[in-house]
């Protein structure tokens, strides 16, 4: 039976657990020597410009023996009108995967149901689970645990932060949401996460979030698709930029993350990126090892 990967949930907590294992198994070089997807091809299909998600991906695909195949919208009949169903149903005959990168969400749902293929989510508008996995693998690497660690999210409540109150309910990590009112994350996740016990809270100050943290975490205040909204949000989010001043307030140990790419001196300064507590490029490059590990498990 065909397994997807369209948000964190459809993993089990004994699935993220193994799969991290496995994931820091690839990354140390352990049992590395099988080609466990030898003769098989991986399709990326991307409606969104990306630099990470598809280039761990297409590496990782090659890593494990496959054919990874970058298909851009524009250049399939989808692009001309033929419906997601049929390319979907097409797609399943050559195909052994796909990973998507889209807008919205119901489209991989769509796309999902019409395939008899896994159908991994690269990012749509609402989740982001691989970048989770590879934010888990990275705070597992540096304190050792993720239950009961403190993670404070300063910035908007995008993809990125539904897809981490996910994994705080997976996990048992203790997330703590700072944004502006109005630019929450998506009230369903955010309810059932507390409706099943999840350590998860959303509140306006930053250094109310950044007190005793574990780890700091930011992304971009305006994502792909809001251009429209660049000024309005650069004033609303002033504020809530990572910088030195927010970064003392939290652990003395504690490490700063991002899923880049960053606004450097907007939501997040050159001091604090590039200090010694900065784990960005480290979580940039778990998403190789994550998601390699994704791959043996769904494909």
């Amino acid at each position: 039976m065909k397994r997807d990967l369209l948000t964190l949930l459809d993993l089990s907590k004994e699935e993220v657990a193994s799969l991290l294992k496995r994931a820091a198994e690839l990354k140390a070089g352990v049992n590395t020597s099988s080609c466990p997807l030898a003769g098989k091809s991986i399709g990326l299909l991307f409606d969104k410009t990306s630099t990470r998600t598809r280039l761990s991906f297409q590496t990782g695909i090659y890593q494990l023996c496959a054919q990874p195949i970058y298909i851009n919208r524009k250049e399939l009949q989808l692009g001309r009108g033929e419906s997601i169903e049929d390319t979907a149903k097409v797609l399943s005959r050559y195909l052994h995967g796909i990973v998507i990168r889209t807008y919205a969400h119901s489209s991989i749902e769509n796309l999902a149901r019409n395939s008899t293929i896994p159908i991994i989510n690269g990012l749509t508008d609402l989740h982001h689970p691989c970048q989770a996995l590879a934010d888990m693998l990275t705070i597992q690497e540096n304190k050792g645990k993720l239950e009961g660690v403190r993670l404070a999210y300063i910035g908007d409540g995008n993809n990125v932060v539904n897809s981490l109150i996910e994994a705080a309910m997976l996990t048992g990590i203790d997330l703590v949401i700072a944004c502006p009112q109005g630019y929450e994350p998506d009230s369903k996740i955010f309810k059932k996460a507390l409706s099943q016990g999840a350590k998860v809270e959303i509140v306006t100050d930053p250094e109310e979030a950044a007190k005793d943290a574990d780890a700091l975490y930011s992304d971009v205040w305006v994502s792909m698709g809001q251009e429209k909204e660049v000024e309005r949000k650069k004033k609303k989010f002033r504020n809530y930029q990572i910088n030195r001043n927010l970064l003392s307030m939290a652990k003395p140990d504690a490490i700063v993350m991002h899923c880049l790419p960053a606004h450097r001196g907007e939501e997040i300064t050159d001091e604090v990126i590039d200090s010694s507590q900065s784990v960005v490029f480290d979580q940039a490059e778990n998403r190789l090892h994550t998601q390699k590990a994704l791959l043996e498990m769904l494909i």
